[in-house]
């Protein structure tokens, strides 16, 4: 909890940071999973399809998204991130890692090897519970170039 919140106030004091935490992590799924419908991404965060359509509404409006036609010639249209968006989540990322460094500056390789182990660890362990494994089926398949994406 701590390191979350930690995270989100710290981007919130950050002038010129335009993500909230929804934006972060709709545009790290997308970047993950590539094309995705609204039912999908409800699927993959695990948040009610009418909370996700006003984030993703907004985040439309923002030019950090767009949608377009299945590629597969599905009916549902899909959500990408676009050029902007990209920028805005490597920004945002490279922030967030800049501030866990100074966090863990004097920790020796060893500590930090074995935090990274546990956190991810961690991480699987709880969405293995909630039967929400990451990274998602379609991820694998569909994006091999997530180089924006959190790790952990």
């Amino acid at each position: 909890m701590l390191l979350a919140r930690h995270l989100t106030l710290a981007a919130n004091r950050c002038e010129g940071n335009s993500l909230d935490r929804s934006a972060y992590t709709i545009l790290s799924c997308l970047t993950c999973g590539g094309s995705l419908t609204l039912a999908q991404l409800s699927d993959a965060i695990g948040l009610e399809m009418s909370t996700l359509h006003r984030q993703t509404a907004a985040m439309l409006r923002s030019g950090l998204i767009e949608r377009i036609p299945d590629p597969e010639g599905g009916i549902a249209r899909k959500f990408v991130v676009t050029a902007e968006g990209e920028q805005q989540l490597a920004a945002a990322c490279r922030e967030n890692m800049g501030r866990l460094m100074r966090a863990t500056q004097d920790w020796s390789p060893e500590d930090l090897s074995t935090f990274a182990s546990y956190l991810t660890r961690f991480n699987q362990a709880i969405e293995a519970a909630d039967q929400r494994p990451w990274p998602r089926p379609f991820a694998a398949s569909r994006r091999a170039d997530a180089d924006l994406a959190p790790s952990v």
